[in-house]
């Protein structure tokens, strides 16, 4: 994902088209008319306003959607149709949320939502609430159906079947904005997996950078797909949030390039974030016991893929070493938390090529 090179355009959260679909619908019902632009209470106070997609009154209850624009996010729901159908419920009865087409619904314990509840967020359930209670000038009694036509593909391509959200999307959003690039949905994933993993007992979870050292680091210690993490480039965020939520065992798990700059101390692993020092890499190399002649080598090495073969030919586990350095830099994000870590380096093909066990530099405890 790389960013445009201009001022990046914000979006609305699915939370945020789903309040305005609710309630353009109930104000439909109460009035007979949909207003449109349907505008919105904000978190923050903001009140933007939506244009309606679509509109349907059938007997007790109306529908109105709105087309979700994420601005310049690479958000998979971007260009997704955000539908509310709502129905009057007799008085007292409250707001009750159900999950149309394409929402999905908790089966997992550890999320936000308790498990049968459909996968609406209390922040979005909260906005909802409000801006009906605003139509109805007081307590409205209303059932909400969410529903996203293909939301159910379009789940495919997120998370929510690992942390055990079935049958479609997600409605997210604490502020209802979408801030391009800010990856928020992603590190909020790495941090929910953590909770479901929680929740259900694990002790031993996995995370990784890509798909390959994923795959991998399940094979190596034969782990279920609920135990995975996909960590990405944010070690730090994860690390951070286990600080605070610890599991007893932590398999860091990636390529050589992301775990070699892991290993300088970098938490943040993008490719924009900082590049691999090759005179550390080079140091590391003859510290292991490599000839000046590879150290040199390495200075000149175009890639750390070829850093590492290149100190392969002569025997020098510096894929050992590198993995742990990275587990050190991991244990100071988590010091205090009694987690374990081990860090495991695997290269393209998923080939180990460098380990730092659970029980690994018990003489070197991390600095503070």
């Amino acid at each position: 994902m790389e960013k445009p090179d201009r001022p990046l355009r914000r979006g609305w959260t699915t939370g945020a088209c789903a309040t305005g679909a609710a309630k353009a619908a109930y104000t439909a019902l109460l009035t007979g008319t949909f207003p449109d632009p349907v505008e919105v209470p904000l978190p923050r106070g903001e009140r933007p306003a939506f244009a309606l997609a679509m509109t349907r009154r059938e007997g007790d209850t109306a529908t109105a959607g709105i087309v979700k624009d994420a601005g310049d996010d690479p958000d998979v729901t971007h260009g997704a149709m955000v539908q509310a159908r709502v129905r009057r419920l007799p008085a007292g009865s409250g707001i009750t949320f159900k999950a149309g087409p394409g929402v999905g619904t908790v089966t997992r314990p550890g999320l936000p939502i308790p498990p049968g509840e459909p996968a609406i967020n209390p922040v979005p359930r909260r906005m909802i609430s409000e801006a009906l209670n605003e139509v109805a000038g007081g307590p409205a009694d209303a059932e909400v159906e969410i529903s996203i036509p293909g939301g159910e593909k379009l789940a495919e391509r997120t998370l929510n079947g690992r942390l055990g959200i079935v049958g479609g999307l997600s409605i997210l959003g604490t502020t209802g904005i979408v801030v391009p690039y800010s990856c928020a949905a992603w590190i909020d994933s790495i941090h929910r997996g953590i909770d479901v993993a929680r929740a259900i007992g694990l002790t031993h979870i996995a995370a990784a950078t890509g798909a390959t050292s994923e795959t991998a680091v399940q094979n190596l210690h034969g782990l279920t797909e609920v135990a995975l993490i996909d960590m990405g480039d944010f070690v730090g965020g994860m690390l951070k949030y286990l600080r605070r939520h610890p599991v007893a065992r932590v398999s860091i798990a990636g390529g050589v390039a992301k775990m070699t700059k892991m290993a300088q101390g970098l938490l943040d692993l993008h490719s924009n974030r900082g590049s691999v020092d090759l005179a550390s890499l080079a140091e590391i190399a003859v510290e292991g016991g490599g000839s000046p002649a590879l150290g040199q080598a390495i200075l000149q090495a175009n890639t750390v893929a070829q850093a590492f073969d290149l100190a392969k030919a002569e025997a020098v586990p510096i894929g050992d070493i590198v993995a742990r350095k990275a587990r050190r830099t991991a244990l100071e994000a988590v010091a205090g938390s009694g987690t374990a870590i081990e860090v495991v380096i695997f290269d393209r093909a998923g080939t180990l090529v460098g380990r730092a066990g659970f029980a690994a530099d018990h003489d070197e405890p991390p600095s503070r």
